[in-house]
């Protein structure tokens, strides 16, 4: 089976800008996400107002080689939360955030770092999420900016937002995804011992964490099955099954899990797997909706409209160029 993925003709330059109080993990997220890209396809600069030690939110500090001017050269530019995340930001940290916007970057925000894009009017007119505990925050202080609190993240085109610490991973598994393809993205999903994609929002978290029941018993095992047998009829009775309870326990506690219904997550689990295919083989798109358990052509090319804005045919122009019409090669 042929393996194309997609290389960029030059690294992608990511400047992280690192502000004081900055939350450890949120900095370390998108670090962590892309150097764990095969092929080093993303250059990574941390910048602050200067080129110095800028202390974190756990006391210790963080060197940043660069200044605001290495925005200047940056294809994404990326905002860790920070705390106090109410406080007034410099003017010159508000205007090299407007400049990349006005110069066509890309700019992400994780957790409360969507206040430093609020602050410099990029969220203007636009949806946005950041942590649920200071969503109201964020609408009533910035009213032109849509907060929704319910995602993990919010992907507008040039700017997107992500709920607190984990979503961040998600986001930049979303970015790796957006500009390397489904494939690279699992890749370094697994890299990181991190689910490739998470349905589901964080509405789960806001009204109480998961509480494992008394024998800690959990639907991973069943979720790793279903993944192996997407191609055949999976059910809600024959996944509850394979987990030893009846359907309305399972359907309960799946969501509970996972924050969506089985079928949901059962088709985002196809839309995966028909991505994977499609980047990777020359399969024609009748035989991908029946590998990954769609069905139909037509079936395919709605899921994928509904989903994800494109059909299979574009998706693949854009992400397997070099796939083969060769079907033979499976």
């Amino acid at each position: 089976m042929r393996e194309d993925t997609v290389t960029p003709a030059a690294p992608h330059r990511v400047t992280v800008l690192v502000m004081d109080g900055v939350l450890p993990l949120d900095l370390g997220i998108p670090a962590q996400v892309f150097i764990a890209v095969p092929g080093a396809p993303y250059q990574l600069t941390l910048c602050g107002r200067t080129a110095r030690p800028v202390p974190t939110a756990a006391g210790f500090a963080v060197t940043v080689t660069a200044g605001l001017e290495a925005m200047r050269e940056a294809d994404t530019v990326v905002v860790p939360g920070y705390i106090p995340h109410l406080r007034e930001l410099p003017r010159d940290v508000l205007a090299a955030l407007v400049e990349a916007h006005g110069r066509g970057r890309r700019l992400v925000s994780i957790c409360t770092g969507a206040f430093a894009l609020a602050a410099a009017g990029v969220l203007d007119g636009h949806e946005a999420t950041t942590h649920w505990r200071y969503a109201d925050e964020l609408a009533a202080r910035y009213p032109k900016v849509s907060v929704d609190p319910r995602v993990l993240y919010v992907d507008e085109g040039q700017v997107l937002t992500s709920a607190g610490v984990a979503a961040g991973i998600d986001l930049c598994l979303h970015l790796v995804r957006r500009d390397l393809g489904s494939r690279t993205a699992n890749q370094v999903a697994r890299a990181l011992v991190s689910a490739p994609h998470r349905d589901g929002g964080q509405a789960q978290y806001i009204q109480r964490p998961l509480a494992p029941d008394a024998h800690g018993v959990t639907l991973a095992p069943t979720r790793a099955w279903a993944l192996t047998r997407l191609d055949e009829q999976l059910t809600v009775p024959r996944l509850a099954a394979h987990a030893h309870m009846a359907p309305r326990t399972f359907a309960r506690r799946f969501v509970a899990e996972t924050g969506t219904t089985p079928l949901r997550w059962l088709l985002a689990a196809r839309l995966d797997r028909a991505r994977e295919l499609l980047e990777t083989t020359g399969l024609a798109v009748d035989h991908i909706a029946d590998r990954c358990g769609l069905g139909s052509p037509s079936n395919l090319r709605l899921h994928f409209r509904r989903s994800l804005g494109t059909t299979p045919t574009a998706y693949r122009a854009a992400f397997a160029p070099r796939a083969r019409s060769d079907s033979a090669q499976m």
